[in-house]
């Protein structure tokens, strides 16, 4: 979540090289104190949305954390007939890259022994909390949501014990790197996806330490 400064929240309403006669029109108290809680309302109903959005299972590293949902969307009708580690309700991947993601997944909790799911939406048009019993989510779990709603297109959710194995500014700093609206709108969602995916897997796979996950590969 980015904090922008307004205009006059900088030197006191003024650059800092005006001279005395130029100056700046006061801004009514009144006016904005009814225009700091307008951000306030406004800013609580984003982060509901965008924590539904996200499932909200346990942790969101996009600003905002152990927060819990006050309302998500919860339609098992549109999980899968069959168990697979990767939902695309969006239409993002073909078939293809999902196999190949699953099989990526497959060998990565062979391996470290975490549970990597993704699912792509476009909310509200998801399954939302049902994949969380549809997963069986643990502490060992990572829930990757992609979903362009709110701009940024990676969204994790994390276990306990992944928390504590993983840095919580690598969560940070790849959703940064790829899925910042500028890169999945030039280079597509499917390429935002399986980059976190290779940038995941990747740090898994380091032995953990104080440098562990430093980089976003």
């Amino acid at each position: 979540m980015a904090v922008r400064h307004l205009p006059w929240a900088v030197n006191g309403g003024r650059p800092a090289k005006l001279t005395a006669r130029m100056t700046t029109p006061a801004i009514p108290k009144v006016k904005f104190i009814q225009f700091k809680k307008w951000v306030s309302e406004v800013g609580s109903k984003s982060l509901k949305l965008a924590l539904s959005s996200s499932l909200a299972l346990a942790l969101s590293f996009n600003g905002v954390e152990y927060a819990e949902a006050k309302t998500g969307v919860n339609k098992p009708e549109m999980l899968p007939k069959e168990y697979t580690a990767v939902i695309d309700v969006a239409g993002f991947l073909s078939a293809g890259q999902e196999k190949r993601l699953a099989e990526e997944i497959a060998d990565l909790e062979k391996d470290t022994g975490f549970k990597l799911r993704i699912l792509a939406q476009n909310y509200p048009d998801t399954p939302g909390l049902a994949i969380k019993d549809f997963w069986q989510v643990d502490d060992r779990t990572i829930v990757f949501v992609a979903d362009p709603t709110f701009g940024n297109i990676l969204n994790f959710n994390v276990g306990a014990q992944v928390d504590l194995d993983i840095p919580r500014s690598f969560w940070s700093r790849l959703a940064g790197k790829y899925g910042n609206i500028f890169y999945w709108k030039e280079q597509g969602e499917d390429a935002s996806i399986e980059a976190a995916i290779n940038a995941i897997s990747y740090c898994l796979r380091e032995p953990v330490g104080p440098s562990n996950c430093s980089e976003v590969k």
